[in-house]
């Protein structure tokens, strides 16, 4: 066993603005963690914790003496859904929150079908369908692939 278990338990947003992307993300639903405010908030993800905390508080810890991220990162964040269809509808739902549509849903060469959205602050979300994916009963990825 590796002294670094192999397992990812928190994606932490740097946001420039906390309450706005707060509000985003309860717009879609998603329950926040009891200690969540304006000043931090997580939510819960099929067990992986989206936490938002300020960029610069999180710069300070994580990259000291770096500039701030301007543009998009490179990164993208996705949420597998179970079907090819709930591509289309989780999309929909998203922009009718406030996501801005970066790529409409399509069927991939990769055998799937996704689309692209950004949140408030540009942060990129791929909303995928794999055949291969499968789920817990709390919609955590279990498998992926054969």
């Amino acid at each position: 066993m590796s002294e670094l278990p192999s397992r990812l338990s928190v994606v932490t947003l740097g946001a420039r603005d906390v309450p706005r992307l707060r509000r985003f993300y309860c717009s879609l639903g998603w329950t926040q963690i009891p200690s969540s405010d304006d000043d931090w908030t997580g939510f819960l993800l099929g067990g992986v914790l989206l936490a938002l905390h300020p960029v610069e508080e999180l710069a300070a810890e994580a990259a000291d003496g770096s500039p701030p991220p301007t543009g998009w990162s490179g990164i993208t964040l996705a949420c597998n859904v179970e079907s090819p269809q709930q591509v289309d509808t989780a999309f929909e739902a998203a922009v009718a929150a406030g996501a801005m549509a970066v790529a409409e849903p399509v069927d991939r060469p990769w055998g799937g079908r996704s689309a692209y959205i950004a949140d408030p602050e540009g942060n990129r979300w791929e909303i995928a369908w794999a055949a291969t994916a499968r789920f817990d009963g709390r919609g955590a990825l279990i498998a992926f692939g054969d």
